[in-house]
Parts: structure tokens; C-alpha cells; sequence
């Protein structure tokens, strides 16, 4: 009896003693993976280490897929990244640090494929929350900058999964976030993508949104403009205004100088003194927007003249017409009255209603005549205006 206890006992040690040696040769193998410094070696352990003990519940199964997931190593394709990347959430139970690596990794996969996006805005969600519980938390595997840092390649990789799946909006918003916390110029970029996209569709209050970031970040000159013509657009004259002259310094453009134009000749009914300075731009937009030449020409020619009061041109416009008007009518009464009758037809009381209407007739042609002269300086003062400004853009 004792033989066969004794027996079944070294029986059991046994069996556990190489049991405990092939766990740790297993764990020594994956701690020698794990280590290895050499990217390349490190992979192809990993690779052999699953080979031998995938599927067989060892703890650290899972780490070993999330590893080769997320760890750079030459040669790796976006296919085994997603194979391993999936297998290790799979498996479940990682900690926060190593599941949002893996999360975000296969995130910006899909979202750059445009594949499987409700799994990358799903991925991306779930980051955004873990780093939100962990950032304030000293034991949660990193710093809270590190979290921090987390959070805005979540907000990124989500809003390219939104803006893959054709939702602007969201899309916005997720950049949006992510620019506050990264300040990534690149970011800047995308959100100038998504904004112009959004003006496009004529949603200008969300484009304005883009643009206000872009405009600062990139300070280049389609987000300026692009912020301009939303302000614009939103009903924010004088701050659209301070854009446009800021885009029209960097670079000298038809449709940016005719926008300046009529906001300022907008103004310049309340405030004349804004009319030459929107003149000025009107001019210019004549000769650089061939799309909006005639308007501004004509727009500029209209507010010279209105706001130029001592030239009275409007005024004289009106009198040459007038004047016109009433030559007409009184030549007509005299040939009604004399045109067919000869000289010697004519009684001494026509002969003197003649002499007074050919009287009137000559006056009137010289006060038009008169008028005409003065309308034609006035015409000469703003056609020097024309002058200067093609010499001045070189035209």
C-alpha cells in the first residue's frame, strides 16, 4: 500500500515537474521574443513562438499577436497587421495600454482602405473612452500625456472613417478634436479637405468651422480665402473683409479684389470714406475677373460719381437729358410749324415766332453743348483712375 502511494506520488511530482518546464521553456522563449532588440529577429520569434503555442491558452498568446500587430517591423503587410491585430482582440483581457495600440493600428488600416469602417469607428470610439477613464489615472500603464496623445489619433482615425463614409459633418468634428489636442499641421490639412468639401455642399457654417483653424494653422492662401468667402457667406462682412485683404496681399486675385469691392461699397453708404478704397478694388477686379469685369467696372464707375458730389455728374447726366428732352420737343414744334413753307410764305408775326424758336433752339444746344463739356472732365478724371490702375497691374 505504501508502494503505491509512494509510486503515485512521484508519478504526479513528475508529470508536474514537466508540465512547470515546458511552461517556462515556453515563457523563456517568449520573454527571448519579447527582448530580442533586432526588429526583424523579434518578429520571426513572435512568429515561431505562435507557431508551438497558439491556441493552447497560454496567457501570453495574446500579447504575442498585439506585439506583432503593432510593433514596426521591416516587411509586415497591412493584411498580417489586421490578421494579428484582430486575433489579439479576440482573445480579450489586454490591458488598456496594449488593446488601444492594437485598436488604433487597425483603426487607421481600415479607415485608409475604406474597409470594414464601422469596426474603425467603432475601434476609434472605444479608444477615445479608455483614454478618457485612464488620462487622470497614474496605474493605467501610461502618462496621462501618453493618453492624451491616444485620444487624438483616436479622434483622427475616426474622423477618417467618417469622412470615408461620406459624413462631412462628423468627419468635421473628429478633426476638430484631434487638432485641439495634436496640433498637427497635417490635421490642418484634412480639415481644409473637409471644409471645402462642406462649403461645396453649402454647408457654410460647418465650413466656416474648418476654416477658422485652417486659416491660422496653414496660413496659406486657400484657407484664408476659403475663411473669407464662409464669413462671407455666414453674414460676417467685416471680419470676411479682413481675410479677403489679407488672401488679396498674398496673392492679387479678380474675384477676392470684387468681393473687397462690394463689401466696401456696401459700407460706403453709411460710411462714405470707405467709397475710394472700394473703388480702387472694383477698378482692379475689372481687369483681373473676367467673370465679374463688367459688374465691377460698372459698380466702380456708379460709386465714383455718386461720391464724388463736386463733380455733379449725376446731376448733369440728368440735365443733359432734360435739355435733350425739350430740344427734341421744341425742334419738332418748329418744323411742324415752318419745315414746309417757303420764306416768302410766311408772315411778318412767323418770321419773328421763327426767329424766337431758332433762338431758344441754338440756346439750348449750347447749355447741352456746355454740359456736355463738363460731363466729359468729369468722365476724363475717372478715366484716370482706369489709367492709373492698369499701370499699376501692369496691364
Amino acid at each position: 500500500m505504501r508502494k503505491t502511494v509512494l509510486t503515485t506520488l512521484i508519478l504526479i511530482v513528475f508529470i508536474n515537474a514537466a508540465l512547470l518546464a515546458q511552461t517556462n521553456e515556453s515563457d523563456q522563449a517568449y520573454i527571448k521574443a519579447m527582448s530580442t532588440q533586432n526588429p526583424t529577429e523579434k518578429a520571426q520569434l513572435l512568429k515561431e513562438w505562435l507557431k508551438t503555442n497558439a491556441g493552447k491558452g497560454n496567457q501570453y498568446e495574446k500579447y504575442a499577436y498585439a506585439e506583432l500587430c503593432v510593433f514596426p517591423y521591416p516587411g509586415k503587410t497591412p493584411e498580417e497587421l489586421i490578421e494579428y491585430g484582430e486575433k489579439a482582440l479576440a482573445l480579450g483581457e489586454l490591458d488598456d495600454f496594449t488593446q488601444s495600440r492594437v485598436m488604433m493600428t487597425l483603426a487607421t488600416i481600415y479607415s485608409q482602405r475604406g474597409q470594414n469602417l464601422e469596426k474603425a469607428k467603432a475601434y476609434s470610439q472605444q479608444v477615445i473612452q479608455i483614454a478618457k477613464s485612464n488620462k487622470d489615472k497614474d496605474s493605467a500603464g501610461a502618462s496621462a500625456a501618453q493618453w492624451n496623445h491616444f485620444m487624438g489619433i483616436a479622434y483622427y482615425t475616426n474622423g477618417m472613417a467618417l469622412e470615408k463614409g461620406r459624413d462631412p459633418r462628423g468627419a468635421l468634428e473628429a478633426f476638430i478634436n484631434s487638432y485641439t489636442i495634436l496640433q498637427d499641421p497635417q490635421i490642418a490639412n484634412d480639415l481644409k479637405r473637409v471644409g471645402k468639401n462642406l462649403y461645396d455642399f453649402k454647408f457654410y457654417k460647418d465650413a466656416e468651422k474648418a476654416f477658422a483653424i485652417t486659416a491660422t494653422a496653414l496660413k496659406d492662401y486657400p484657407s484664408i480665402y476659403l475663411y473669407a468667402k464662409t464669413l462671407h457667406r455666414n453674414g460676417k462682412k467685416d471680419d470676411a473683409l479682413k481675410y479677403y485683404k489679407q488672401a488679396y496681399s498674398m496673392q492679387k486675385s479678380g474675384d477676392v479684389s470684387y468681393n473687397i469691392g462690394i463689401i466696401l461699397a456696401a459700407n460706403a453708404e453709411k460710411n462714405p470714406s470707405t467709397a475710394p478704397e472700394a473703388i480702387n478694388y472694383l477698378l482692379e477686379a475689372s481687369f483681373l475677373s473676367p467673370s465679374n469685369s463688367q459688374k465691377a467696372m460698372q459698380l466702380a464707375e456708379s460709386l465714383y460719381f455718386t461720391h464724388n458730389k463736386e463733380l455733379r455728374y449725376n446731376e448733369i447726366v440728368k440735365e443733359i437729358q432734360k435739355m435733350t428732352k425739350d430740344l427734341e420737343d421744341l425742334t419738332t414744334d418748329y418744323n411742324k410749324r415752318f419745315g414746309e413753307k417757303k420764306e416768302e410764305d410766311l408772315s411778318d408775326t412767323d418770321k419773328r415766332m421763327m426767329k424766337i424758336m431758332e433762338d431758344d433752339i441754338e440756346a439750348l444746344q449750347k447749355s447741352i453743348e456746355e454740359l456736355v463739356v463738363k460731363q466729359q472732365a468729369a468722365l476724363d478724371k475717372f478715366k484716370k483712375l482706369i489709367d492709373d490702375t492698369k499701370k499699376k497691374l501692369g496691364k
